[in-house]
């Protein structure tokens, strides 16, 4: 007979428990998993997920260089079949010629037309008619990919930079803060905290995953910051631990938090951790808002990890 126990799955987030050697991190700063993608193909990649999801500076350096590109490509045509096919644009010389073959492109891409230069034979026609038609697709996709990238709901959630072992009633607990960063608002918030270890088992190390029980795991609203607190009492996983003894377990404690964004009528998420050399211990938050003289909250927000 098969021992009930053998059937019971140990909890895994969909992080692997299988464990090679020391790592940095499994959440990055930023949100994202630290994991490096090998082997894909150009069959894998989806333009779209790249492009709108890649930085500012980035996205309009490509729809620069895709400008750019496309004038050449086009200007590399009308230069080819003889500027003489283009009213106004003789030159003396090639550079001169390639230059207006390359501005009118950019006039007939644009549907700009000044009219200095203009198509004057069927050849030179149709390929003005073609470069207006990319030019018209392609701008339709940038501004897709535009709107696509400025509605597109997200979180700005600002966390402390350090968590704090802090005083709890009669004990201690773990906490961190978090606070709206934007000005929109945050309702119903969810908070879920998950304790990640390196443990030995049959002389195998394997990676541990507990979720942590918390005081409050949401709130309704975030006018101003909330403290999450997991109350270390003698059924939390950190009952008894010290720094030294998370760093030999390589803690790092990963938070998931979802909230409801009013503007967007959607539900926003974002992803951090905190690492055990990232805990403060004997430590504890300092105000982070006020009541001025007229009555009315202030919230400072670059006091939101200030620790006391």
């Amino acid at each position: 007979m098969i021992p009930k126990d053998m059937h019971k799955v140990s909890f895994d987030p969909g992080l692997t428990q299988q464990y090679t050697s020391p790592y940095s991190r499994v959440i990055n700063k930023d949100g994202t998993f630290n994991v490096r993608r090998r082997g894909t193909t150009w069959h894998d990649i989806h333009p779209y997920l790249y492009l709108i999801n890649m930085r500012w500076p980035l996205f309009f350096g490509m729809l620069f260089l895709g400008y750019l590109v496309a004038n050449t490509i086009f200007a590399v045509g009308y230069y080819a079949i003889g500027t003489e096919h283009l009213q106004g644009a003789d030159a003396s010389t090639a550079s001169g010629r390639f230059l207006n073959a390359f501005f009118f492109s950019a006039h007939t891409l644009t549907t700009v037309g000044y009219g200095s230069i203009a198509p004057r034979t069927p050849t030179a026609n149709a390929l003005a008619a073609l470069e207006s038609m990319v030019g018209v697709l392609g701008f339709a996709v940038a501004t897709g990919l535009l709107y696509g990238r400025v509605s597109r709901p997200s979180a700005r959630i600002g966390f402390s930079q350090q968590m704090v072992v802090a005083p709890y009633q009669e004990g201690t607990s773990l906490q961190f803060r978090i606070v709206n960063r934007r000005p929109n608002s945050l309702v119903e918030l969810k908070a879920r905290l998950m304790l990640m270890t390196v443990e030995t088992n049959g002389g195998v190390p394997k990676r541990k995953y507990e979720l942590l029980t918390l005081e409050r795991d949401g709130v309704l609203f975030l006018p101003l910051t909330w403290t999450i607190v997991h109350p270390i009492d003698r059924n939390s996983p950190l009952w008894g631990k010290s720094a030294e003894d998370l760093e030999h377990l390589q803690a790092e404690l990963m938070i998931l938090i979802k909230a409801y964004d009013d503007t967007f009528s959607q539900t926003v998420q974002t992803r951090y951790s905190y690492r055990h050399d990232e805990i403060e211990w004997g430590r504890r938050f300092a105000p982070a808002f006020s009541v001025d003289g007229q009555g009315d909250l202030v919230l400072e927000i670059r006091k939101v990890g200030e620790l006391v």
